[in-house]
């Protein structure tokens, strides 16, 4: 099952937002908010690689307040 990690920048005071909205994103799996150089961390699974890519990655990076991600996909 394909999966991916994503480490996200978000903008100040957006962080318990976003967290909220990125979990009722389908295929997240996990959403914890860090402290440090990144902001959230985001678990995604799907079927498929294109799913994982198209539905998730898209949606996630739609959303406003996000700076920067980084993204890991493990097959």
């Amino acid at each position: 099952m394909p999966s991916a990690i994503m480490l996200m920048n978000l903008e100040k005071g957006y962080k318990k937002e976003l967290v909220n909205d990125i979990k009722s994103i389908e295929n997240v799996t996990e959403v914890h908010e860090l402290y440090g150089i990144y902001d959230a961390f985001v678990k995604i699974e799907s079927d498929s690689f294109p799913n994982l890519k198209e539905s998730s990655f898209e949606k996630i990076r739609g959303l406003k307040s996000i700076r920067s991600t980084l993204t890991m996909t493990i097959e």
